[in-house]
């Protein structure tokens, strides 16, 4: 019996579109003779079972089941693609861990301590891993500017601490920039994170779950036309993304060691893609994406063909993983 496989897309967040793109590259890529996919889109206003000629069928939000002409699907497991809000901060996942569905991602806990920048950095503190100085903002505090540039100094950058695809994310040179980098980054969450700039290439790293083997995937090099890796740098081509990255065996290996270190800290499973700034060949650590983008411009698959791992691969991996994990 083929096993029926949905793959949830869109989500709350301002992501909605790249995780539409991204959940279309899953479907597309996965083999229809080995499983039954569905595309389910995950909306603000609707969850819906979407077919090949956009008919929608609702889903069913007591056993995340559908009709479609009469006959009742069932899934056996959940590919999840949505990026954000209520994907990656594991909102979704704590439901379908609920109704005991299956699904490709890590657990509801260990998404939602990653999304959140400031617990997930001050959590791989504590083993050691470095990171950019920092301070962080509740809406409503009290903002004291002279503070902030006293602990971070200038250049920071001022970014949202629950939000991703570099929405909302500024870089402040001078002391009359900060308050409207704060104000533009309050507009994506209610916490913000102010970080000292760290000078230095920008290394991405995926790591993933790979034949019950935590994989480090080849890693890129970040190159950005703008002041930083923002969302044209990531989306619309304004950045050089050179895989492998140029850097010496050492430093390679330095990276991979910290980079697998911090995926076993927070008890990772699945994808992650997370982010470094080398400072004088030492890695720092910015954060760590959970359902990186999926797209043929997005790194993780750029990084698996560099590893010689196809599309195909990587995402029946990630099924076959989900469907043999215990219940």
């Amino acid at each position: 019996m083929k096993k029926n496989i949905a793959i949830i897309m869109g989500g709350y967040s301002s992501e909605v579109e790249i995780s539409l793109k991204s959940g279309q590259v899953v479907y597309q890529n996965i083999s229809k003779e080995k499983y039954n996919t569905y595309k389910v889109h995950i909306l603000k206003d609707k969850w819906v079972l979407v077919d090949d000629l956009e008919n929608e069928f609702p889903i069913n939000k007591h056993d995340f089941s559908t009709k479609i002409n009469g006959e009742k699907i069932n899934f056996d497991c959940v590919f999840n693609a949505i990026h954000g809000h209520p994907g990656e901060d594991g909102t979704i996942l704590a439901y379908f861990e609920l109704i005991g569905l299956k699904h490709t991602s890590a657990p509801f806990y260990q998404m939602a301590l990653a999304f959140n920048k400031r617990d997930c950095l001050s959590v791989v503190k504590q083993y050691g891993i470095k990171t950019a100085k920092s301070y962080f903002l509740n809406k409503g505090d009290n903002i004291k500017v002279e503070e902030i540039i006293a602990k971070v100094g200038l250049p920071c950058f001022v970014k949202p601490n629950n939000a991703g695809s570099s929405f909302g994310i500024s870089k402040a040179k001078t002391t009359s920039e900060m308050i409207p980098a704060i104000e533009k980054a309050f507009k994506e969450d209610s916490q913000i994170l102010i970080e000292e700039f760290l000078d230095g290439p920008e290394i991405t790293i995926g790591v993933i779950e790979y034949k019950g083997k935590i994989k480090v995937l080849p890693m890129t090099e970040i190159v950005s036309e703008n002041e930083f890796f923002d969302y044209d740098a990531k989306y619309l081509g304004k950045s050089q993304e050179i895989t492998p990255a140029r850097i010496s065996p050492e430093i390679h290996k330095k990276l991979e060691k910290t980079a697998s270190h911090v995926y076993q800290i927070l008890n990772m499973s699945g994808f992650s893609r997370s982010e470094y700034i080398l400072v004088n060949g030492e890695p720092y650590f910015l954060e760590l994406n959970t359902v990186p983008g999926l797209t043929s411009a997005s790194l993780i698959p750029q990084q698996a063909e560099a590893a010689g791992i196809t599309l195909e691969e990587i995402f029946h991996n990630a099924i076959e993983m989900a469907l043999n994990k215990n219940s």
